[in-house]
């Protein structure tokens, strides 16, 4: 056999393996980018010291715990605080403004993975004087990492790190002011979570469910294919209030969606925009 008829064995043993985990479980990869996904499957079936695609799928659809492995490697779990810090400069200069014409305030951060990003939204609203007023719905396709996120516990070695994003995002105050030093681990100050609420919601089947003020979704659209991208951001343009921001991330582009049209640009450099304003509506 060559390695086209190899491949080409490969590639049907892996479509059969996203349907069973859509029909068994009710998780839809099937329009994510099939480099991404067939990339950490390959990876799974060698971590499970398996053969081929066709046991990790045996072993997916009779233990749950092999999915829930499986379920950890196909999500985007990359993050960090302040995670490009001109990101979260530039929602404090350009976006806080627009917040604060707000009585109250709804942000969806979608794809939110272990939270570090969310208590950086937390942080920023809170030194702003708006956490008070906001809800921040955090969502994720994945249990596992809002099981984490929910914790707000985090490797000791990661803060140099995280003081620096947070010094470069324009922080006013000290980092070591929201969290508490533990042996190897910090743990975020409880006060940030009391009005975040973590979801599970699956962005490419579930539908709108809050009116947002603000949706933060960065570096998830990059591994959707072009019709799955178009349902995520129609989703987002149903879910956006007119005069609410969106921000995606740096390596992400919408120019050529439908949405775009309905967008002004705020920020080019940190990727976030503004629904224009319909003719009529009041806030």
């Amino acid at each position: 056999m060559d390695k086209n008829e190899l491949l080409d064995i490969e590639n049907i043993e892996l479509k059969l393996l996203l349907d069973a985990v859509y029909m068994r479980y009710g998780y839809d990869f099937k329009d994510y980018t099939k480099s991404h996904v067939k990339r950490r499957v390959l990876n799974r079936v060698e971590l499970n010291e398996l053969d081929n695609i066709t046991q990790l799928t045996s072993k997916v659809l009779y233990n749950s715990d092999v999915f829930n492995e499986l379920l950890m490697d196909l999500s985007i779990n990359v993050t960090e605080m302040f995670r490009f810090p001109l990101f979260f400069k530039e929602l404090r200069e350009r976006v806080i403004p627009i917040l604060k014409t707000y009585p109250t305030i709804n942000v969806w951060h979608a794809g939110c993975s272990t939270g570090e990003e969310v208590i950086s939204m937390a942080i920023l609203l809170s030194e702003e004087g708006l956490l008070e007023r906001s809800r921040i719905y955090a969502t994720d396709i994945n249990k596992n990492v809002l099981d984490i996120a929910k914790q707000g516990i985090y490797p000791i070695s990661e803060i140099r790190k995280w003081t620096k994003n947070y010094q470069d995002a324009g922080g006013n105050k000290s980092f070591s002011d929201y969290y508490t030093a533990k042996y190897d681990s910090v743990i975020m100050n409880p006060e940030l979570y009391k009005n975040i609420v973590f979801l599970e919601h699956n962005l490419t089947q579930d539908k709108k469910f809050i009116s947002a003020n603000l949706i933060v979704c960065r570096n998830v659209l990059i591994y959707f294919n072009k019709e799955l991208k178009e349902k995520v951001l129609t989703l987002f343009d149903n879910s956006l209030i007119n005069g609410g921001v969106l921000g995606i991330g740096s390596k992400e582009c919408i120019k050529f969606r439908s949405i775009y049209d309905k967008l002004d640009v705020l920020s080019e450099g940190a990727r976030i925009f503004y629904k224009k304003v319909e003719s009529g509506y009041e806030k």
